[in-house]
């Protein structure tokens, strides 16, 4: 198939490389060129702006936004909003709160567009292969034309159609919710180990929780990956950033009155770590600069 991939930051130009492998025709455009031309260097057309995005699709034009959150998205689909044509459509990849997915649906929906928030999972490495996505829009008859797309970079099972508008990015929030304990349970974990009275090889740790215990997963392989490049983190400074999606979360957790102790401490935890340097926060870091390339502290 044929679609535009607008945004081509650290998992749009991933999307971008699974995409072609897999056999679609991409249109590539960012205010970046040199990601541009990365872009076309994996196979995809250059585009220089969305006026040039949209005369190189053909009807139903499908526009995947892979955008910050807020203003950057919020004006470009304002723009989408104004120059599509009723069939087309609108896939928002990025990590949008949900609220402001369901105003988009409604602004696009007005012009016949069809909108999809395709909450988008498994870091650069699965943006780039073996995906997950969950994914939500009005119209399930318009889902089934954007769903081989879906079917062709997702792992097995890694797609899901949620229903209604904003339902994608809501269920990619209760993610981003649930990424933030078990990171943190992880990171306390092996801070008890820091300062316990044995000895131990972290990297060696990580590796052998992650064959067949009970704890084993993709977080506790990264957490391998980032003690084989530095054993005790030295060179990283305890501060966990946020994005927004925990808090998000644990908002809406308020709002309908639903108990979530560990998501609440565990972001409670990030903002300390931005006044005192733990050796919690730094495998909490660590781990997050392993599954999304998020920047770190250096000391």
């Amino acid at each position: 198939m044929k679609l535009a991939m607008v945004g081509l930051g650290k998992m749009g130009i991933n999307l971008v490389a699974n995409l072609r492998r897999n056999g679609h025709e991409v249109v590539a455009f960012d205010l970046n060129q040199a990601t541009v031309e990365e872009a076309v260097n994996l196979g995809a057309t250059a585009a220089t702006d969305l006026d040039d995005v949209l005369a190189q699709l053909t009807s139903p034009r499908i526009v995947w936004v892979m955008l910050p959150a807020g203003k950057p998205t919020d004006a470009t689909i304002q723009t989408l909003s104004e120059k599509m044509n009723a069939g087309d459509m609108v896939i928002d990849g990025g990590n949008s709160f949900f609220e402001d997915s369901e105003r988009h649906n409604a602004l696009l929906k007005e012009q016949g567009i069809h909108f999809f928030d395709a909450g988008t999972s498994g870091g650069m490495s699965g943006a780039n292969a073996n995906g997950n996505f969950m994914i939500g829009g009005d119209s399930p008859e318009a889902f089934k034309t954007i769903e081989p797309i879906f079917k062709s970079i997702a792992q097995e099972d890694g797609y899901l159609y949620t229903g209604k508008a904003g339902s994608g990015h809501y269920l990619k929030m209760v993610h981003n919710g649930i990424e933030y304990g078990m990171m943190q349970s992880i990171a306390e974990g092996f801070d008890v180990l820091e300062h316990g009275r044995f000895e131990y090889d972290n990297e060696a740790v990580a590796k052998v929780w992650s064959n067949g215990s009970v704890i084993r997963g993709w977080l506790m392989e990264l957490a391998q990956s980032a003690f084989s490049k530095d054993p005790e983190l030295e060179s990283l400074k305890g501060i966990m950033h946020s994005s927004g999606e925990g808090q998000w979360t644990l908002d809406e957790a308020l709002k309908l009155q639903v108990p979530t102790p560990v998501i609440g401490l565990s972001l409670m935890m990030r903002y300390r770590s931005l006044e005192d340097d733990t050796f919690t926060g730094k495998v909490v870091a660590a781990l997050r600069n392993e599954f999304g390339g998020h920047a770190v502290d250096k000391k």
